[in-house]
């Protein structure tokens, strides 16, 4: 039979980058020079001149890239971006940890006839 997850053993997905380090890029142009520093140019399709900050993909032509920013994939991306990231907050009012009521008081619905 053989192995049939053979090519997830041997390859896997490359890494991107978060929405808050793409949120980053967007807000500061230098936080955005620095990543791209990071990276050989001799090693980035395009000779890295074809960049989409949102989805932080590289790109070997100008059409390749114009024809991604009408697909689905880029235009999902911009709905997340818009979106934002949730906050600490956020997160811990979702799971109950951040909320208080006080004591639970019982309720006292019983009628009383008085005949």
């Amino acid at each position: 039979m053989g192995v049939f997850a053979k090519r997830s053993m041997a390859k896997t997905r490359r890494r991107r980058r978060d929405l808050d380090q793409i949120a980053s890029d967007i807000a500061s142009p230098r936080h955005l020079e620095l990543y791209k520093e990071t990276k050989d140019v001799e090693d980035l399709p395009g000779l890295g001149q074809h960049y989409c900050i949102p989805c932080a993909k590289w790109f070997d032509t100008e059409t390749n890239l114009t024809s991604h920013k009408k697909g689905k994939p880029h235009r999902r991306q911009l709905k997340q971006l818009k979106d934002g990231a949730f906050t600490h907050k956020e997160a811990n009012a979702a799971s109950g940890l951040g909320v208080d009521n006080g004591p639970v008081k019982p309720k006292m619905d019983m009628e009383i006839d008085m005949a």
